[in-house]
């Protein structure tokens, strides 16, 4: 995960909180501290186990780690309610604005995926995203897809903590 700290607006105090944050660790908040600017981060996303061990949190520390190419294939695949087909995807990302893929390319954008879920998944849990070869569809498990939509919401907040 990348983070990044703006020494001209965040407080040493907030810099700190969002390093510990970012190792999963659950900063103590001094109760003299203002209330104002509070940024939201992994640490507001819920920990509680959506299935195969994955959280919130979890979610969003894989979206985070993700290239922006493979980040983007993930949400347009959550976009659709967690299920899109080989052609749709490969059709959106053809001609796509900012992150373009080439059609033979979509497969290998995705081993990224499989990648950071091996490094940052629960152990042993089935890959986040599944491919039913034979009905050309990705598919991820609802209770995922629900999980991802509000990981994906922090990151559009927080651009900051994505891989770029």
């Amino acid at each position: 995960m990348r983070l990044t700290i703006d020494t001209e607006t965040d407080t040493y105090e907030q810099a700190i909180a969002a390093v510990q944050a970012a190792y999963g660790l659950r900063p103590t908040v001094p109760e003299t501290w203002p209330a104002a600017e509070s940024r939201p981060g992994p640490q507001d996303l819920a920990d509680d186990d959506l299935g195969n061990g994955w959280t919130d949190r979890l979610l969003f520390n894989v979206i985070a780690s993700l290239t922006p190419k493979s980040r983007a294939v993930l949400r347009h695949i959550t976009d659709r309610n967690g299920t899109a087909s080989y052609d749709d995807v490969q059709q959106h990302f053809a001609d796509h604005p900012t992150h373009p893929i080439p059609l033979t390319q979509i497969g290998g954008t995705l081993t990224s995926l499989a990648a950071v879920q091996r490094h940052i998944g629960p152990p042993g849990a089935d890959p986040l995203l599944q491919r039913n070869e034979h009905a050309r569809l990705y598919r991820i498990d609802h209770p995922l897809t629900e999980g991802l939509q509000r990981a994906f919401t922090l990151a559009d907040t927080r651009p900051d903590l994505l891989r770029h």
